[in-house]
């Protein structure tokens, strides 16, 4: 049985390549994908060529624990269905038409789900993550550097803390207008005239070493982490959960950081389930719960069939204001 498997065969190079399924081996199902979600930060990293090599691709995905090697698949928000029963997944798996995984690494989608509220469960995790490690408490000025997918799912999560201020930056208009739909008080852009003057204003920061309480940077950009840091309180809190792969960063913590006692935290998915006390299925079922509760299948802005990949690799890329939820259909 053949498949269509998408791969980044060199950093900018983009094909789908049909090959041999592999035999079902005992404890396997076969999965018949319906779409995949792209993520417009990880995988440009490695689109771009600047994935750290020293690591493997993702120890935590069984279908991505290997080195860092071109030509590569990768992807980790799947929808399919299983071929001998029908049931509706979940999988952490890359970008192809069919694929094999044990039963204990699918996550099972009631039929009342649509596919396209599904695929968003990675990042809901990822978002719900951030959560957990900012901890926002009510009455707090809380501000968001990035509304890409993952920021704007913060975001949503975020307008339901009973928060003083919720602020967002993005340089991209769409994705400030869908920022303001899902519950922020402001969202503005960081090169914009006036823009941290306007945010000064937002969260009543009279003194210096006033700011916001919470700081979230998920742009993805190393130059926006001194951003973070700058309009954080004292005593603030800034949440990294940007990956920068092999992009420097570099910081500014000679000043206002050593004086003004901010700490910095950097937030991994990968290790939520275990701080919550929850096994994978039991965290995913709990962001499907959520997933339910928010107009998901709104952010996504192109369906690209498979065969086009590359395509949706260069809009993102070349394009990303054009751009909110990227995913691939499979006929």
């Amino acid at each position: 049985m053949k498949r269509r498997s998408v791969y980044l065969d060199a950093p900018g190079r983009v094909s789908v390549h049909e090959e041999t399924l592999p035999e079902i081996a005992p404890g396997q199902v076969l999965v018949k994908t319906l779409l995949s979600a792209v993520s417009s930060g990880s995988e440009l990293l490695f689109y771009r060529g600047e994935a750290p090599e020293d690591l493997p691709v993702d120890a935590t995905i069984p279908a991505l624990n290997h080195p860092l090697a071109y030509p590569l698949k990768y992807g980790y928000a799947a929808v399919g269905r299983v071929v001998d029963t029908g049931q509706l997944v979940f999988a952490f798996n890359p970008h192809e038409d069919y694929f094999l995984a044990a039963p204990d690494e699918l996550v099972p989608i009631p039929d009342a789900v649509p596919a396209e509220q599904a695929v968003f469960l990675a990042n809901l995790q990822t978002a719900l993550n951030f959560l957990v490690d900012g901890r926002p408490k009510a009455g707090e000025s809380v501000a968001v550097l990035g509304q890409g997918v993952p920021g704007l799912l913060t975001t949503a999560l975020l307008a339901e803390q009973g928060l003083k201020k919720l602020v967002t930056f993005d340089r991209h208009e769409l994705r400030r207008t869908h920022s303001l739909k899902l519950g922020a008080h402001a969202s503005l852009d960081p090169d914009g005239h006036g823009a941290w003057l306007k945010f000064d204003e937002l969260i009543g920061k009279r003194r210096p070493e006033e700011g916001a309480d919470l700081v979230f940077e998920l742009s993805g950009n190393p130059e926006a982490l001194n951003r973070a840091l700058a309009c954080a309180a004292c005593a603030g809190r800034v949440v990294i959960g940007s990956w920068y792969g092999r992009k420097p960063v570099s910081l500014e913590l000679g000043g206002r950081f050593h004086r003004s006692r901010l700490r910095m935290i950097n937030s991994q998915v990968s290790s939520l389930c275990a701080k919550i006390n929850s096994s994978m299925a039991d965290c995913l079922k709990l962001c499907l719960g959520k997933a339910g509760e928010l107009d998901l299948p709104g952010l996504i802005s192109h369906r690209f069939p498979v065969a086009r990949a590359a395509a949706a690799y260069e809009l993102l890329d070349e394009r990303p204001g054009e751009a909110l939820q990227v995913v691939f259909t499979y006929e």
